[in-house]
């Protein structure tokens, strides 16, 4: 009887520990001896190697996925090499994936009968849905969000991107890799109001 598989999508804000979730999942397919395999889009060049890593310091190698990459065709080899084909994929930075790249692990899903789980961000700083977070939105059976809180004790909605005063920007590029000197991630009560304090006070954010 052919697998039954399904594609997740699990999404919250900058510092939600998505990607400590990954990690923690491949761990215990690892120790039940479970085929996987991870994926990771080379657009996050924070790492110079090959590895997904959590800001509380764990890591894994993974795949890396380039903008032409074809994923169906990635997990179809797989299953010749010498470590066979992967029950589960975990892929991190989803966000990056372009929208073919989604229906690409969608396909690999229906045909393969595996679990593709991809772990990103639903929006950018300008509250704007990337475009492979949308599709996989679209097309995904299961969707999760990966809760975190706000300062003020709300939920985290929005990755604001701040400049080097703290002050949130909203122009500019949709990609700009950074960490927390360069990302907060908050509720868009507290997004809306520090936007309206800086225009009280004339501040242009850079």
């Amino acid at each position: 009887m052919k697998r039954i598989g399904k594609l997740y999508f699990r999404y919250g804000t900058m510092g939600s520990a998505k990607t400590a979730l990954l990690l923690t999942t491949a761990y215990n397919f690892e120790e039940r001896g479970m085929a996987y395999r991870c994926f990771k889009p080379v657009v996050d060049t924070r790492d110079n190697k090959n590895v997904i890593r959590s800001r509380i310091g764990i890591e894994r190698e993974c795949s890396w996925i380039y903008s032409d990459s074809n994923l169906y065709e990635m997990i179809y080899r797989m299953r010749d090499d010498q470590m066979g084909a992967p029950e589960w994929v975990l892929v991190d930075e989803a966000q990056f994936l372009t929208p073919l790249q989604v229906d690409q692990l969608a396909q690999a899903v229906d045909d393969f009968g595996i679990n593709v789980v991809c772990y990103g961000l639903r929006t950018d700083f300008r509250t704007r849905l990337f475009d492979g977070s949308k599709r996989l939105l679209e097309i995904a059976d299961s969707i999760e969000e990966v809760k975190s809180t706000c300062t003020c004790g709300r939920k985290t909605i929005v990755n604001a991107r701040v400049n080097s005063r703290g002050e949130i920007i909203t122009e500019g590029e949709q990609v700009e890799i950074g960490g927390n000197e360069r990302y907060i991630a908050v509720c868009r009560r507290c997004w809306r109001n520090k936007k309206i304090e800086q225009s009280s006070q004339g501040r242009l954010p850079l």
